[in-house]
């Protein structure tokens, strides 16, 4: 969508659009920070545009770089000097997204020697993650675990030295060769192991690093499940189904069956792809303040799940119902980085590799599994991106919530008679960072209530009951950032209740995030006094009948 071709004229030049035109300016702007973003912006833009005759874009982008030169060399301050060192090492990020020669990384470490400021080269570093190029950001990781000012900063370093180090062994893969793929993915997440416990030894209470442990975690489960994957393949080889598999496949009425145990391997490979889509999908939801590149590279990680397991339902387990329309529009789709362009390419390929293969050949065969090892594989080949939002969170969102009445201590339960109803009122205030809604605004607040027992009560006796269970939603819209609304519950059955409240927000898009908290309190049923003095009137009443009988039965023998 940068650019515009004229209807019925192919061969035109490009129009420039209104981001081009921004860019352009911004790159003369006579403030370093916003000159440096017009010139990495036009980089990234004539990159990954690079398929069309774009030589005047070309040059406009060198021309706003020799103007970033001109203007950091008007100022000898640290902060210009550290501006041009970042925005040149991005642009070369940019333009080198696959690997960096042994001469320019020489060039950039020889730079940033002379750097005494620590943030420049953490900086340099960050955008290096950013754009794939994992074995520059390990170094450049590495030089600044002696220079922070406590541990978990340095564990912070540590993790992400241990997490690029990881992507970086996922370079040497290649098509074809099954035994190398596994042992780079082990060797690659033996550093994930590694850098999520320093993740883990970084995190505090105000900065729990929720989102940076599950995108991790994520990706340490789609390895694995990669690698699981692969040896069902070669399981195919190495351990064929029995003599007596075609027997059993006519005797449970399951053709699939002939093929041995791989074919139920293949049905947990397929849940277990659709089930890390699945937790990719929560963490989108509940990354209300990522910016919209975090988001696309989350959807793509989801869409790789996806991928593989449709891959695996058309090949093997159904290819008599497997459908391609769904996923035909997804080469469609406009890619607004390097990451995502290469990364849709290797969707498109897969796709039209399995669709040529769909009904061809009778399930399992080599072919199969050889299709679905190289999907892995080309998915693997492509450097993820760590985005913004794993290093800066620019937009800070939090919902406080009070619940009345609320127990003195939290332990202790709160008292309500079975016949009554709690009159519960949840009131919550939204909290903003130094930028409140720069990337989504929220338009009102959903709040969901439910109830469960936890221990029912001692007696033995019953009691009629209506209704066991509470389950409520109401949706409120927060006024200058405050809100409240209250809820009536029901308690008949006898016991100690847990109630949890937990609070999402809506943004004006309609798309609801489950941004939380989750708050829970106990309330603990108690008989009313008017329905036990009865219940005890009619055991009172009962006693004398229930001895007379036992003196009649004493009397019989």
């Amino acid at each position: 969508h940068y650019f515009n071709i004229a209807p019925g004229n192919v061969g035109s030049s490009p129009r420039s659009s209104d981001l081009v035109k921004l860019a352009q300016e911004c790159c003369y702007h006579n403030n370093r920070g916003i000159a440096a973003h017009g010139v990495r912006v036009l980089t990234n833009i004539t990159v990954s545009c690079q398929e069309k005759d774009l030589l005047a874009l070309e040059q406009d982008a060198v021309f706003g770089l020799e103007s970033l030169l001109v203007l950091c060399s008007q100022d000898d301050s640290p902060g210009a000097q550290a501006t041009l060192k970042v925005s040149l090492a991005t642009v070369i990020f940019v333009a080198s997204q696959k690997a960096l020669s042994a001469e320019v990384k020489a060039v950039i470490k020889q730079q940033l020697e002379s750097v005494s400021n620590g943030w420049t080269v953490y900086r340099i570093a960050r955008q290096a993650s950013r754009m794939g190029n994992h074995d520059m950001a390990r170094e450049l990781y590495q030089s600044l675990l002696t220079q922070v000012a406590s541990e978990h900063f340095y564990f912070w370093l540590n993790s992400l030295k241990e997490f690029s180090h990881a992507e970086q062994c996922l370079t040497g893969l290649q098509e074809e060769n099954y035994s190398s793929a596994l042992s780079c993915i082990a060797e690659s997440l033996k550093f994930y192991h590694k850098g999520i416990a320093s993740l883990t030894a970084a995190s505090t209470p105000l900065n729990p690093l929720s989102f940076q442990c599950e995108f991790v975690k994520l990706r340490i489960d789609l390895l694995q499940a990669f690698s699981q994957l692969i040896c069902t393949c070669n399981s195919l080889k190495t351990s064929p189904p029995p003599a007596i598999a075609t027997t059993i496949a006519m005797t449970l009425g399951n053709d699939l069956q002939r093929c041995g145990r791989i074919s139920n391997q293949m049905k947990q490979s397929m849940e277990e792809f659709r089930s890390l889509a699945s937790r990719y999908g929560d963490l989108y939801q509940a990354s209300f303040d990522a910016d919209s590149a975090t988001l696309r590279n989350v959807e793509l990680q989801q869409q790789s799940c996806l991928l593989i397991s449709h891959a695996i339902e058309a090949l093997i387990l159904d290819p008599e119902s497997a459908s391609f329309q769904e996923y035909g529009s997804a080469g469609g789709a406009h890619a607004d980085s390097e990451y995502e362009r290469r990364m849709m390419s290797v969707y498109n390929h897969v796709l039209d590799e399995v669709e040529s293969l769909n009904r061809k050949y009778t399930p399992v065969s080599y072919m199969h599994t050889a299709c679905l090892c190289n999907a892995i594989i080309d998915l693997l080949k492509v450097p993820l991106s760590f985005q913004r939002y794993f290093f800066q969170k620019l937009q800070s969102t939090s919902i406080k919530l009070a619940l009345s009445p609320s127990p003195r201590n939290p332990a202790e339960p709160i008292a309500v008679q079975n016949n009554q109803q709690l009159a519960l009122k949840v009131e919550g205030v939204v909290q903003h960072g130094s930028k409140p809604g720069l990337f989504r605004k929220i338009q009102s607040v959903c709040l969901n209530v439910s109830s469960t027992l936890q221990s029912k009560s001692g007696q033995d006796y019953k009691i009629p009951i209506d209704n066991m269970t509470n389950e409520m939603e109401q949706k409120v819209e927060p006024h200058n950032d405050y809100f409240s609304t209250q809820f009536l519950l029901n308690f008949a059955l006898l016991g100690t209740h847990n109630i949890t409240v937990e609070s999402s927000v809506k943004d004006a898009n309609g798309i609801v995030w489950k941004t939380g908290p989750r708050t829970t309190i106990f309330v603990k049923s108690l008989e009313d006094p008017y329905s036990q003095q009865i219940r005890l009137q009619q055991q009172q009443a009962q006693q004398p009948l229930q001895q007379q009988q036992q003196r009649n039965a004493y009397t019989r023998f």
